[in-house]
Order: C-alpha cells, then structure tokens, then sequence
C-alpha cells in the first residue's frame, strides 16, 4: 500500500509534458507517437503538438484489477488494442504518463520493442524500462493525476492523526 501522495495538476502535468518534449527534441525524427492508454493520452498529445508529430496511434493495455480493487491490486497484463501502424516501434515514440512496476512496461517493449519509450513520471521499479522520463517518485508514493481527482476540502495537516513511526 502507498505510503504518499503525489498530486499532479493539470498545469503542472503540461509544464511536464512540454519538458519530455523538450528532452526528446534531439532524439527524432519520429514517424509519429504511440500513446499507452488511457494515462499517456494526453501527455502524448502535448508532446505529439511540442514535437510537431501528426500521426498518433494507441496501445491499450489493462493491468490493474476492476471493481473495488482497481486502484489497488495489479491484475494479469491484458492487451486489448494494438499499435498497428507502429510495426515494430522502429521511429516511432511511445509514451505513458508514469512507468511504476515496469509491469505494462514489459508488455509493450515487447509490443514495441525498437520504440523510444519515454514517461513523464518514474518509480525505481520501473525506471530502468524506459528510454527517457522527467520527474523520478520514490516507488510507495501513490501519484493522483488530474484525470483522477476532483477539488475538495482538505483537512489541515495539525487536525490529522499522526502515523506512528
């Protein structure tokens, strides 16, 4: 179970798209992009416009569990859509939001396996997956993007119960 929270919003999910796309300006040219569904859709649209790359493909692949579990428990890697117009990735960009265990990573590096693979955000467990990443989170932080989460009062950190330890 996460220990922390990382929460992102939509401004600073931009400032860090544009800056993958600002490290991955010298590695192209690229054919165009694969986004990792649904948590790469949009930074691969911001790095897809800063690169100036048209054509977009999708590679969907579930691996969390459904229901009550699906934020908590990783399930079996399922790949229900394919990137087929990116053949074997070979001058293609494929992007994800975060690569956290390296599990969907695996998946589709070998889907893709000549692709540059860059995220946005990386955990330890992952990290050595992929190509290219912007911001490092140590792996028991859980990261709440802004697709995920809604504006609500907040209790003051003093009037928490404190963990122990």
């Amino acid at each position: 179970m996460p220990r922390h929270t990382y929460t992102v919003t939509w401004e600073q999910l931009h400032r860090d798209a544009r800056a993958l796309a600002w490290r991955l300006i010298g590695r192209g040219p690229f054919h165009g992009v694969v986004a990792i569904t649904r948590g790469g859709l949009i930074p691969a649209a911001i790095v897809a416009r800063e690169l100036e790359l048209r054509v977009v493909e999708t590679v969907s692949i579930v691996t969390y569990g459904r229901g009550e579990a699906a934020w908590t428990e990783p399930g079996v890697p399922e790949v229900v859509k394919t990137p087929a117009a990116a053949g074997d990735g070979a001058g293609w960009l494929l992007i994800d939001d975060l690569v956290d265990t390296g599990t969907t990573a695996k998946v589709v590096r070998g889907l893709l396996p000549a692709a540059h693979f860059a995220t946005v955000y990386a955990k330890p467990a992952g990290k050595v997956m992929v190509d290219s990443f912007i911001t490092e989170v140590s792996q028991d932080t859980w990261i709440l993007f802004p697709w995920d989460t809604e504006p609500q009062f907040a209790v003051p950190f003093a009037q928490r119960e404190r963990p122990a330890g």
